[in-house]
């Protein structure tokens, strides 16, 4: 990783392309069959598969209705207020706009998300990379801003990102560059863990499953965004969650720890497993066996945590399971909309509205974190 930051260039990611064809696809109709010819055949996967043709009115309908919330209650400065606010928060928010295929560079919520992406990266520490967030777990903030980051890298106009702002140059930095400082402060609190893991503060010497999970994925995230992150960062952390996978699927808190139910850290395993390409291993098939199992279950414990990752890993794991389940949280989250959009949680209702988005994300399949 250069010590410079230096922006290369990077190709036109597939989402971006996609968003492209279908603006274009109406013309495309009009031309010989011979011209289009040339666009791409499906894969076996379907492309109603990858990139969420037909997506239900009733996910769209609840989209919508929280999209204007989350506009509409945005400060000033590009974040929200709650409970629970912080960067980590500001990053579900614009992975929430981003995932219904809102763009940063036009269209109604453009100036939210370059208000966001803007609060992000300059609350970051221009030393150490760290985004920190208020509370006991900073590197929830981290991990969630650091995804933010790698979904928003390539996909927003940088030459727009800072117009009007009026923030001083010397406080200014390109997305690419956040991203790497966030990645390399990541790093460097995993090479200080002994488990080669993450949990509450960059300096912690223990580590747990939940943080790892979200610090795990922000890493992965950067990684598919064509970010320099060792095989070996990677390895150490997956080898950290096979320790803590039991045979029946069960995922532990901390090593050494009884491991109780844990339907969310089982979903978690599924989703690092399978976005790590370690599907071959038996832990894998034991977390997506047990999560398959409880796909009927609710939780009272993080709700809005829990349908997050729950979605990844059956999508990852069992599309015709996700469908199931889909349906089903589609319904759940259509009564508990408020009327003003938003969605009730004990850390505050940009986190549970942003969160309900990104739990209905794969009806859409944008974000490249959500390609299968």
């Amino acid at each position: 990783m250069a010590d410079n930051m230096r922006e290369t260039a990077r190709p036109l990611r597939l989402p971006m392309a996609v968003a492209w064809l279908r603006r274009v696809t109406p013309w495309l109709a009009a031309l010989p069959w011979t011209v289009c010819c040339l666009v791409p055949p499906a894969t076996a996967q379907g492309p109603g598969i990858r990139y969420g043709r037909g997506v239900p009115a009733a996910v769209r309908v609840i989209n919508e209705r929280s999209l204007r919330y989350l506009a509409n209650t945005q400060r000033d400065d590009g974040t929200w207020s709650g409970a629970q606010s912080g960067p980590g928060v500001t990053g579900i928010c614009v992975m929430a706009f981003m995932a219904s295929g809102e763009d940063a560079d036009f269209g109604p919520y453009a100036q939210n998300l370059r208000k966001a992406l803007r609060s992000i990266i300059t609350s970051q520490d221009k030393s150490t990379g760290h985004v920190s967030g208020p509370g006991h777990g900073p590197m929830y903030h981290h991990g969630l801003v650091t995804l933010a980051l790698s979904e928003a890298y390539g996909a927003v106009d940088e030459r727009l990102l800072w117009v009007g702002s009026g923030v001083p140059p010397v406080r200014r930095r390109t997305i690419g560059q956040a991203l790497e400082l966030a990645v390399r402060c990541t790093l460097t609190a995993q090479k200080k863990n002994q488990w080669g893991a993450w949990r509450y503060s960059p300096e912690s010497g223990d580590a747990d499953t939940t943080v790892s999970g979200t610090v795990l994925m922000g890493l992965l995230g950067a990684r598919n965004a064509g970010i320099e992150v060792p095989n070996q960062a990677i390895d150490k952390a997956l080898d950290f969650f096979r320790t803590n996978t039991m045979r029946d699927g069960t995922v532990s808190y901390q090593p050494l720890q009884s491991h109780g139910d844990g339907m969310t850290r089982a979903a978690i395993g599924t989703l690092v497993y399978a976005i790590g390409k370690r599907k071959d291993w038996p832990e894998y098939k034991a977390t997506s066996e047990f999560i398959k199992r409880r796909i009927d279950q609710d939780t009272n414990e993080h709700p809005f945590y829990n349908r997050y990752y729950m979605a990844q890993a059956l999508f990852h794991s069992d599309v015709e399971a996700w469908r199931a389940w889909n349906r089903r949280t589609v319904e759940r989250l259509r009564g508990l909309q408020r009327e003003d959009g938003s969605f009730t949680s004990s850390h505050g209702q940009a986190y549970g509205t942003g969160m309900s988005v990104l739990a209905m994300a794969l009806n859409y399949r944008l974000l490249p974190v959500y390609e299968r």
